[in-house]
């Protein structure tokens, strides 16, 4: 089970959580066609660290975006979204 340290809750488990999708799929909604298709659906998926949001969705319902390696599940930075801006 993963544990996500949330920065108002503390570390909860996953299934408290909802995964958005990593940081560089956002997209505006002023981009081009080809742009939103390739960062919604054939950006790169590197194994390694990727900067992702996540809602607290079955807690406080803040959204954050933490730095997660996608093979060992490891947890290194998490930020309130609008924190690191």
């Amino acid at each position: 089970m993963m544990l996500i340290p949330c920065p108002h809750c503390g570390p909860r488990a996953q299934s408290e959580f909802t995964f958005d999708r990593p940081v560089e799929a956002i997209t505006r909604p002023d981009g081009s066609a080809p742009e939103l298709i390739f960062n919604l659906f054939t950006r790169d998926n590197p194994k390694g660290p990727s900067r992702e949001l996540w809602r607290h969705t079955y807690g406080c319902r803040s959204w954050i975006t933490l730095t997660r390696d996608t093979v060992t599940h490891q947890i290194s930075d998490v930020t309130p979204v609008g924190a690191d801006q």
